[in-house]
């Protein structure tokens, strides 16, 4: 069984007991966390929400916050001697998916 759920602007297609890094939330480690359910696919077919699935939530509990990998983002301009360079690291959430109700 699995879901496609929605998340910082994001969708994500989930399973219990997988591990997804989604943007940041606000919440502490071991907290639980429940997102609202797009489209539900199992072994009796794919119910698909308007734009939600009623009565269908994806429950994760936070495993830990971090920041991503770094990006550089160089910009240059040809025989003007101009360089900037900077980076980049995106915070995120891991969290673990536990449940389906």
């Amino acid at each position: 069984m699995y879901a496609i759920i929605a998340t910082g602007g994001k969708q994500y297609k989930v399973a219990v007991g997988d591990i997804i890094d989604v943007e940041k939330l606000d919440l502490a480690i071991n907290d639980t966390v429940t997102f609202d359910v797009l489209l539900l696919g199992g072994e009796d077919g794919v119910k698909a929400g308007t734009p939600l699935v009623e009565g269908a939530k994806v429950e994760g509990k936070v495993l830990e916050h971090g920041k991503g990998k770094k990006i550089v983002i160089f910009k240059y301009k040809a025989k003007k001697g101009y360089r900037r360079k900077s980076g980049h690291r995106q915070p995120f959430t891991r969290i673990e998916i536990t449940a389906f109700s």
